[in-house]
């Protein structure tokens, strides 16, 4: 791990934009970036742990006013060469803790990136962190996957989500009482094999709640996904959001 950037140096930032599936197909962009500008209104976007820009850009575009927060400087320099990134503030730092100036209409966490925060505690002091940054009636969105509990069979503690001639992939529940869990991938290339490991903390919609609550959040919406179906026992994601009351 790069301690200047975390575990999102420049080896990850120099490939994070690869993909054109799942969360980053332009369909589930935009569908994000239509809910996200729609509680923006004519306000301004927090987005914590910004990266390359993925929703911020085209957020931006739409005319709501962006702001980022991000730890990694690798991800940010990608951002900034991107057209329209130049324009978008970003303050380095801990997204749990760092403070911007001004308030928000909307603040948001997307594809996982709570899960960034490896202790509970950590995880509390962002819902407070936002709360704090948000203007009475601004809301607070997390973008999160379920914990696939479900699919480990008795014994095991992995669950593979990409198989290829190049690259593995796969998720290990390492602490069912912490819920702690890391992403892991191997790639092969010209012969030679790759290893990084990402740690993350998984977390339940009732325990985000909770969260939210000892914020003095409450909770607004919960769905499947952006756009907007119900949420199931079926369902591997779920967008939630909690508003900060107008009183």
């Amino acid at each position: 791990m790069d301690d200047h950037d975390g575990y999102f140096d420049e080896r990850v930032a120099a490939t994070y934009d690869e993909s054109s599936e799942g969360p980053f197909e332009p369909g589930a962009v935009e569908a994000a970036v239509d809910v996200l500008a729609e509680f923006a209104g004519h306000g301004r976007a927090l987005e914590l742990g910004i990266g390359t820009g993925r929703i911020a850009l085209p957020l931006s575009r739409r005319g709501v006013p962006v702001h980022g927060i991000d730890m990694s400087r690798a991800m940010v320099a990608r951002l900034r060469a991107k057209p329209g990134g130049d324009a978008i503030g970003v303050t380095i730092g801990d997204f749990a803790t760092t403070k911007v100036e001004g308030t928000f209409s909307v603040a948001y966490l997307v594809f996982n990136t709570i899960m960034n925060l490896t202790t509970q505690a950590a995880q509390v002091a962002c819902f407070r962190n936002v709360a704090a940054h948000l203007e009475p009636g601004g809301v607070f969105v997390i973008e999160v996957m379920l914990p696939e509990l479900r699919k480990l069979p008795a014994g095991q503690n992995a669950v593979p989500f990409h198989v290829s001639p190049t690259r593995w992939a796969f998720d290990i529940y390492d602490d069912i009482a912490a819920q702690t869990m890391s992403s892991n991938y191997i790639d092969v290339v010209d012969g030679r094999g790759d290893y990084r490991s990402i740690p993350f903390r998984y977390v339940w919609p009732a325990e985000l709640d909770l969260m939210a609550q000892l914020a003095g959040l409450r909770p607004r919406e919960r769905w499947d996904g952006w756009t907007r179906d119900p949420l199931t026992s079926e369902s591997g994601q779920h967008v939630s959001v909690w508003e900060k009351p107008a009183d």
